[in-house]
This record gives structure tokens, C-alpha cells and sequence, in this order.
């Protein structure tokens, strides 16, 4: 067992190594405790608990056995840019100066994590010793950026980063990046996954994401990666006193897509809501676990998860609402709402609670169904015919969690896009 989950491992070290240079920010403590953990802890396998239903060492093994990293060149981004927002542009894992719009605002500053001292605390969030993709990422992570939005700023238009991936033969992209948001900051990210060509790309994309005191982050991502992209996605967020967190996940395609978000509540009074939409079909996987740990009292997270599974295609939702003994009046809810297309789909869901503090409200809930077929029917007997019928109820199903989505441009690029996959 060890044995077999090393050797994955090591084949992803060896391929990957000798086009990856050391990020001059992560100490070489850390480096360290990176490649041990790997060595040690393997890929995970189903036989872990949180990727019971998401075996990804089995996923490389099947569908990476020959990564050469011969990454293709991309010089034309305008036909993915959105209207009204700044467009940073992450190239293969690396963050690309030229293909980025210029940013002449006041009250950001934007740079390579190259540039960064191996002194500096940023990008200490996420554990190299708590998830094996974390220590890869680590080790491994191309030169990404760090943005941070100084205190006291409020930016009034979006910025939009592209990640962008395409290669001519199988490759591995470890994507990395730092968004810290200032005392009484606020601004809108949207993150949009992208995998062009003919060849398939396992992307490990990382995020730590640091909101301030009374600081107001607003993000959301957008995954469609067609049936060439594999990838494990982890943010890993900090928010303190006051300051207000909130991310929209929405995922149309993707072979195999695990969405890892963890949130820390430090602060009193402070808020992080959560909310995510996923549609798959075919044999895609698409599992969405979250952590929202609240460990001072006073304060609220907020999670809605909806997802629909079609032809022989899976997906996973397991949230957990952690609370500490110290975090009395905490008020967190969670729900979990699939509807299943075919007999050969398959949603899996498992809310948590644990909390050991008590003055607190906290609840959960799931539910998996068929489309409502009263509802088809009473749109039939006004003339609807039954595919115009069932797109109207799955859209009406999904509409929820799109319409959090704040930024227009994209919210009606989600809808059709939603429309168009169903």
C-alpha cells in the first residue's frame, strides 16, 4: 500500500522537478517538510477518508503515464476576457506581465512570488503536512503572483485572472497565488479555469487568501476545463474581525474536478458564506469538500451547494462546520441540494457538524432527487414541450447560485454557458 501510493508520488517528483524552480518565498524548512510528506504520505487513494469517493492517485496513474511538460505558447486572450474588469492572465502556471492588462489603480500592488524574500510570512496559510497536493504545490508551484489590496481601498472594478493551460503532450501545472486584502479593503476577484488543445493537463492550483480586519473579499470561479483537464483546486482563506468573505464556485465541466475550501474565522463579527454549482455528464467526477473552522464566537458562515448529475457521471459534496469550544454564538448553516438525470448518475453528500461550544446555532441539510415531475407535467399541459420544460426547472434550480454571482458580465456568461450544458 505505502509502497504503491510513494511511487505515484515520485513519478510526479521526477517529472515535474526538472522544469520547476524553488520559489525564492517558501523557506527551505518548508521545501523540506513538502517532499517528506510526500514521500511518506503518498497520493491520496479512496482508501483516505476525505477522498473516499475522488481516488486521484488511481486518476494519474490511468491518465498521466506519459507527462512530458512541453507546454504550448498562448498569445490571444481577448475572445475570454469579460466587459468591465482588469484581466490578469496565468499562463501555464505562470503569471504572464504581458498577456495581463496594465494596472494603473491606485491601492494595488501586483507582483511575481519570485520577487518575494523567503523571510516574508505570505503564503504561510496552507499546511505542506495537511494534503499531499499542498505539498506538491509547494515544492513544485510555478511562478504565480501576489496581490494585495491596500488598506483602506475599495476597487470598483472587477479583476478578472485567466488561468490558462494548454501543452502537446500530458502535463502537470502547480498554480499558486496570494490575495491579501488590507485593513477596511474591498474588491471583487473572479478566477476562470481554462484548459485549451488536444493534449490533458492535471492542474493543482492553490490560493491562500488573506481578508483583514473589516476587509470585504468578494470572489468567484468559474471551471470549465472540457474533457482534457483534470484538476485539484484548494483555497485556503484567513478572514479577521469584521471582515466579510464570499466565494461562488460554479463548474460546468472538467473530467475530474475536486474543489478543496478551507476558511478560517479569526476574528469576532466576522462572516464567510459559501456557495457552489456544479453540472456534469458523461463520466465526469466533480466533489466539492469544504472546511469552515470557527474558532472565536460571534460569528457566521453560511454554505449552499446545489448540483446535477447526468449519464454515468459523479458528484461529491462534504462540508464541514467546525466549531471550537471558545466560539460561542457562532451561527452556521449548510445545505446540500442534487438533482439526478439519469439511473446511472451518482451524488454523494455528507454535511458535518462538529462543535464543541454550547450557545451556538448551527444546522445542516441534503437533500437528492429526480426533477420535479409534477412540476413537468404541469408545464406540458401549458404547451412547454418536455425538453424546453426540464431546462426551465433545472435552470430555475440553478439560478440561485448563479445569481450570487456579482459581477454581470459574468453571471450572464454563466447562465447561457449553464443553458448550452444541460
Amino acid at each position: 500500500m505505502v509502497e504503491a501510493k510513494t511511487n505515484t508520488a515520485q513519478i510526479l517528483i521526477d517529472k515535474i522537478s526538472a522544469k520547476a524552480a524553488k520559489v525564492n518565498y517558501i523557506k527551505d524548512e518548508t521545501l523540506t517538510n513538502a517532499l517528506m510528506y510526500l514521500e511518506t504520505k503518498g497520493i491520496p487513494t479512496n482508501k483516505h477518508e476525505d477522498y473516499k469517493y475522488c481516488n486521484l492517485d488511481a486518476v494519474i496513474k490511468k491518465e498521466f503515464k506519459n507527462i512530458e511538460q512541453k507546454f504550448s505558447s498562448i498569445s490571444n486572450i481577448n475572445e475570454y476576457k469579460l466587459a468591465d474588469a482588469i484581466t490578469l492572465v496565468v499562463a501555464n502556471g505562470e503569471f504572464s506581465e504581458e498577456l495581463s492588462d496594465k494596472i494603473i489603480l491606485k491601492g494595488i500592488s501586483l507582483s511575481k512570488l519570485s520577487s518575494l524574500k523567503s523571510n516574508s510570512s505570505v503564503g504561510t496559510l496552507a499546511d505542506v503536512n495537511s494534503d499531499a497536493f499542498i505539498a506538491l504545490n509547494t515544492a513544485f508551484s510555478s511562478d504565480g503572483f501576489y496581490l494585495k489590496i491596500e488598506k483602506g481601498n475599495a476597487l470598483q472594478i472587477p479583476i478578472h485572472i485567466l488561468y490558462i493551460s494548454t501543452a502537446d503532450s500530458e502535463a502537470f501545472v502547480n498554480t499558486r497565488n496570494v490575495i491579501e486584502l488590507e485593513e477596511n479593503a474591498e474588491a471583487t476577484i473572479i478566477e476562470e479555469q481554462l484548459v485549451i488543445g488536444s493534449s490533458k493537463i492535471f492542474t493543482n492550483y492553490l490560493s491562500e487568501k488573506i481578508v483583514a480586519q473589516n476587509a470585504k473579499l468578494n470572489c468567484s470561479t468559474f471551471q470549465n476545463e472540457g474533457d482534457k483537464g483534470y484538476s485539484i483546486n484548494t483555497n485556503q482563506v484567513n478572514v479577521q474581525r469584521y471582515g466579510h468573505y464570499n466565494h461562488t464556485t460554479v463548474t460546468l465541466s472538467g473530467q475530474v474536478v475536486r474543489n478543496n475550501h478551507n476558511v478560517v474565522l479569526l476574528g469576532e463579527n466576522c462572516e464567510a458564506h459559501l456557495n457552489g454549482l456544479f453540472s456534469a455528464k458523461g463520466t465526469q467526477l466533480i466533489d466539492n469538500h469544504t472546511l469552515v473552522d470557527h474558532q472565536v464566537p460571534n460569528c457566521e458562515s453560511n454554505e449552499l451547494y446545489k448540483g446535477i448529475a447526468n449519464d454515468k457521471s459523479t458528484g461529491v459534496f462534504n462540508g464541514k462546520i467546525f466549531v471550537r469550544k471558545d466560539a460561542q454564538k457562532t451561527n452556521a448553516y449548510q445545505s446540500s441540494k442534487n438533482i439526478l438525470l439519469s439511473d446511472d448518475a451518482t451524488i454523494d453528500t455528507k454535511p458535518q457538524l462538529e462543535i464543541y461550544a454550547n450557545d451556538v446555532k448551527c444546522s445542516h441539510g441534503t437533500s437528492t432527487g429526480k426533477i420535479d415531475e409534477e412540476a413537468l407535467f404541469y408545464l406540458n399541459a401549458r404547451g412547454i414541450g418536455k425538453e424546453s420544460a426540464k431546462k426551465m426547472l433545472l435552470s430555475s434550480f440553478a439560478q440561485e447560485v448563479i445569481n450570487k454571482i456579482e459581477v454581470e458580465s459574468l453571471r450572464d456568461k454563466v447562465t447561457q454557458l449553464f443553458e448550452n450544458n444541460i
